[in-house]
């Protein structure tokens, strides 16, 4: 249980991400039942999904940093 408590900002952080990255089909879908036309559409939808992506690149920054220093130490330990 106490697993899961840990866990519990990574499962946030995990949601967060999905939301941002499907943002882009949830305003083109919105913006089709309000009867805007195709352009409007495609501009508005790729507008949000790169800023979501940039977004995403943060959030992932300092966990892929994490994991190169991990692999190089890892490597390091292994010339030794």
């Amino acid at each position: 249980m106490s697993y899961l408590k840990d866990s519990v900002p990574e499962l946030v952080k995990g949601f967060l991400i999905f939301v941002l990255a499907t943002s882009g089909l949830g305003v083109a879908i919105l913006l089709r039942i309000l009867n805007y036309n195709g352009t409007t559409i495609v501009l508005a939808s790729v507008l949000v999904e790169a800023l979501s992506m940039i977004s995403c690149y943060f959030f992932f920054k300092k966990y892929l940093k994490q994991i190169d220093e991990s692999k190089f130490s890892e490597k390091k330990s292994k010339k030794i």
